[in-house]
């Protein structure tokens, strides 16, 4: 029997139901509905990938190193794959589980090989406790530092790695990232000569921004030393420097406040759980009294037992290493506990997978391009991540927040206008 039936109809054995895709495998056969994604399994090694590793990391080992693909919709494909990962599955006794597993080991091949190497894209990690400052050094690196020439196909010229903010008559993705940043510096409240932190600044966007438009002084901050050298040479293009620096440096070790304003945008995704109350603490410390703080951060859904939250495989391996993501009341409760007033929260789950999507766009409108700057493995990697994030923020299983916090005056006053959200037509 050709090997995309035998593979098909495995897959419906352990979903209760056919597979809602099309499988190509390395013999040339197809099976599946018509009109449907095609997975393609190219190679015996695709299917050992899986069994050694079984679920989502080995799916994901086998699509980065090329031995699995898709044709067709991609959006479409991984949601039929996530069926097969996530999905419930009916029942199997131990016979048929044991029956399928060793039709499943004829078909990779045998005798069995070991266990193929994970592709060279996967992080190795070199010691030191997770979130210490070596361990992130190392993290940001990885994701990072891959060529700033990368990101700018990725990202298009606004150079900004979070979500966009997005209405009706946005005409580009470079729109929607001004739009984002004058959204921030409104709600900071910004004037000409206040200082600003950008912890996590990335290429310099935000700051760039903050000077240009609104005449702040801005210290931006990053691990990442390709990030921090593009900044400083655009900054320097705009003859900034002598409102912008730019530093490579952890938020544990900025110790020169205070200043008026802090911004953390998609930054605190990396402090994970154990030291989410210390950063908080830290952006408190570093804050004046009536200082504000926006903090824009992914979210996931709160599990009926947080006991059991594991880090996502596939991020963690090839994406962002060590990155943990927190629902949105925890981290509201931490930045209270740190001192902190909340005073608005606003969702812009729509808006990311909006602009996961233009990236994706972006990335395979010029996909050869992409691999001569980095790798194949690299280019799928984002292609991957992107995609499923995209289909995590649709689905709701994701979620990303502005939250504006002050802290307040020892008089309890706050510099905030009667009615939060009209920061947007200017401070009171």
């Amino acid at each position: 029997m050709a090997v995309a039936p035998r593979l098909a109809d495995l897959a419906g054995q352990f979903l209760g139901t056919p597979l809602p895709l099309r499988v190509r495998a390395w013999d040339g056969s197809e099976s599946g509905p018509p009109g449907e994604p095609v997975v393609v399994l190219r190679h015996p090694r695709a299917l050992r990938r899986v069994l050694f590793k079984p679920g989502e990391l080995g799916l994901a080992r086998a699509w980065v190193a090329g031995d699995l693909d898709v044709e067709g919709d991609l959006y479409r494909a991984l949601d039929g794959l996530s069926v097969l990962v996530h999905g419930d599955r009916p029942p199997m006794t131990g016979r048929a589980r044991l029956t399928a597993f060793r039709e499943l080991l004829a078909l990779a091949g045998r005798p069995l090989p070991l266990p193929p190497p994970p592709p060279r894209e996967e992080i190795r990690r070199r010691g030191g406790a997770p979130h210490s400052p070596r361990r992130d050094r190392q993290a940001v690196s990885h994701h990072y530092d891959v060529g700033n020439d990368f990101y700018e196909l990725v990202l298009g010229p606004s150079m900004v790695y979070s979500c966009a903010v997005w209405d009706e008559d946005t005409a580009s993705l470079e729109d929607a990232q001004a739009a984002k940043l004058d959204l921030i510096c409104r709600k900071l409240g910004l004037r000409a000569g206040d200082r600003l932190l950008d912890v996590g600044c990335g290429w310099g966007s935000l700051a760039l921004h903050a000077a240009q438009h609104h005449g702040a002084r801005v210290v931006g901050i990053t691990l990442s030393t390709e990030q921090a050298a593009l900044a400083r040479e655009r900054v320097a293009k705009e003859d900034l420097a002598d409102r912008v620096e730019i530093r490579v440096q952890d938020y544990r070790e900025t110790a020169d406040g205070p200043f008026d304003a802090i911004a953390s945008v998609g930054m605190a995704e990396h402090v994970g759980a154990a030291r989410y109350r210390e950063y908080a603490d830290r952006l408190f410390g570093l804050l004046r009294p009536g200082g504000r703080l926006l903090n824009h951060q992914i979210a996931r859904r709160p599990l009926p037992d947080e006991s059991a939250y594991r880090v996502d495989p596939f991020i963690d391996a090839y994406v962002f290493p060590d990155g943990e993501l927190a629902p949105l009341g925890r981290t509201v409760s931490l930045l209270e506990k740190a001192g902190f007033e909340v005073r608005d929260v606003e969702s812009l789950r729509e808006h990311y997978a909006l602009t996961l999507r233009r990236w994706v766009r972006n990335l395979e409108g010029d996909w050869s391009r992409a691999v001569r700057l980095t790798s194949p493995g690299r280019a799928r990697v984002w292609r991957l991540y992107m995609a499923a994030c995209a289909l995590a923020f649709e689905h709701a299983r994701l979620g990303v927040n502005q939250v504006l916090a002050v802290r307040p005056t020892p008089a309890g006053d706050s510099p905030l206008p009667l009615r939060p959200r009209t920061w947007t037509e200017g401070v009171a």
